[in-house]
């Protein structure tokens, strides 16, 4: 009887024990995990989820590519260890994204020594308003009449040639460049992310943006149409100086946190590698139709040393009136608004061709633009120039008493007789200006002119200095006689 009372107490101990056991396993594995340190990070990086990472090639895991962009911007420190990184920027700041050549020896030798294309794009990292973009940038267009989403720092740049910037594609500027030489281009970006967010929260609550650069050599055509490489990273755009309170915010933060919880961020880097991408699917970006540059001469900015190869070397420019004609098309108006520096004034005239502009009044353009920039549209479509400060006439002696025709009986000259005169435009008013021009009209070097006198009363002669030519009247003519330079291979030209 006392075996049969003792057993079942026997088998509670043992069922005790049992359960105990069990609660200290989960308790240890609680202990180990913890609830604060679960990461669905974590459980993706153990190797088991690993396995089809390692089943790749070798080629794949190593691979070099042909070209490296580095946006020189800080990377944000709060960013997990397997998320993308991410990089802050100020509305309308130049940053440096600098292009680099990766090819191995004889790598790609068909761009040796030549010219390739890269076209620089803010896109929108969101796949809901990618699919959206369109009805996006215009009604950003819309609201910012005039101004562009993405621009090109020219002055800052090094190595590019021919930067161009379609008005029709506000996020897209492109240009050419030699892999062999140094290239960095300067990029600002002018739209913030909160002016795409249904409610504007602030910087921080904005849509992350994409620059994405894709790089294109010649065609057999040659047409840059030949996908190369294309990269991207990923950005929000805060106004100015919010970049900055943003990027400090978040290593305050990061620095708040325990040790354990700092390894499974990022560190923050210096600059920002955009990483490989498949190339924008917009064919139509990818065209080689002229688009207006930066500047109003239409020539292109080889930037910096050796930029260039000599079969893309541009023709020289010369410089003519861009005077706008009644027979250009709307889209022709459109471009030399852009090139004369009224881009902002350029929705207004969207549908305007160059008949429609020559016909506004002035009263009518200073209502639309206001005074300002209103008398300075009216003046570029009427084509009015600038006089010159000082006009004068010169003709040479040698031509003069060429031009001399013989007298008639009655002691006449001939009806025929004229002297030829040419006309110098100077704004300087200085001796060396007038030098230069002269040397223009000899079609010497200015070297080669060692003096200018001016003939005064008895013959004398008289050193032109800057303060005679200050005091010269308007269109005044002078016979211009040369005389050799004994001591030189220079000359002296006498005013006369």
């Amino acid at each position: 009887m006392a075996w049969a009372l003792k057993l079942p107490l026997t088998d509670e101990v043992i069922e005790s024990g049992l359960v105990q056991d069990f609660d200290a396993s989960l308790s240890g594995i609680g202990q180990e995990l913890g609830a604060g340190a679960y990461s669905m990070s974590d459980v993706l990086a153990l190797p088991i989820f690993k396995q089809e990472e390692s089943n790749l090639p070798p080629e794949t895991e190593n691979k070099i590519l042909p070209f490296q962009y580095v946006l020189c911007a800080p990377t944000s420190p709060a960013i997990k260890l397997h998320d993308e990184t991410l990089t802050y920027l100020n509305q309308g700041q130049s940053y440096e994204i600098r292009m680099l050549d990766n090819r191995k020896i004889g790598e790609l030798p068909e761009i040796t020594g030549k010219m390739v294309k890269s076209i620089i794009r803010v896109v929108f990292h969101d796949r809901r308003l990618q699919y959206t973009e369109h009805q996006q940038l215009e009604g950003w267009r819309w609201n910012r009449p005039g101004d562009r989403i993405l621009d090109l720092d020219i002055p800052m740049s090094v190595g590019i040639i021919d930067p161009r910037a379609n008005p029709t594609q506000l996020n897209t500027v492109e240009f050419l460049w030699d892999p062999s030489k140094r290239t960095s281009v300067f990029i600002q970006v002018h739209c913030i992310s909160t002016e795409f967010t249904m409610r504007k929260h602030g910087g921080e609550k904005g849509v992350p943006f994409r620059i994405q650069i894709d790089t294109f050599k010649e065609n057999e055509s040659e047409e840059y149409t030949e996908h190369l490489h294309s990269a991207s990273c990923q950005v929000k755009v805060f106004k100015p100086k919010g970049a900055d309170r943003k990027q400090k915010t978040d290593r305050e933060k990061m620095e708040k946190r325990a040790p354990q919880e700092k390894e499974k961020y990022q560190p923050s880097y210096e600059t920002t590698i955009l990483t490989e991408c498949s190339p924008w699917p917009e064919v139509t970006y990818v065209n080689n139709s002229p688009s207006p540059g930066f500047n109003s001469t239409h020539n292109s900015f080889p930037v910096a040393e050796g930029n260039g190869s000599p079969s893309h070397q541009p023709e020289p420019v010369v410089q003519v009136a861009d005077n706008l004609l009644p027979t250009a098309t709307p889209q022709d108006a459109q471009q030399w608004l852009h090139r004369n520096r009224f881009s902002p004034f350029c929705r207004l005239f969207t549908n305007f061709s160059g008949a429609d502009l020559l016909k506004l009044t002035r009263e009518d353009v200073i209502q639309i633009c206001g005074p300002a920039d209103g008398i300075r549209l009216f003046n570029a479509l009427k084509g009015r120039v600038v006089r010159p400060r000082l006009t004068i006439y010169v003709c040479q002696e040698s031509q003069q008493a060429r031009d001399h025709q013989p007298k008639h009986e009655n002691g006449d000259a001939a009806a025929s007789t004229f002297f030829v005169y040419h006309a110098i435009y100077l704004e300087e008013l200085t001796a060396t200006e007038l030098t230069e021009k002269l040397a223009q009209l000899f079609n010497i070097s200015p070297r080669q002119i060692n003096q200018i006198f001016k003939q005064g009363p008895t013959g004398i002669h008289v050193l032109v200095s800057d303060e005679m030519i200050q005091n010269f009247q308007d269109e005044v003519c002078f016979v211009l006689d040369t005389m050799k330079d004994n001591t030189s291979d220079g000359y002296h030209i006498i005013l006369k």
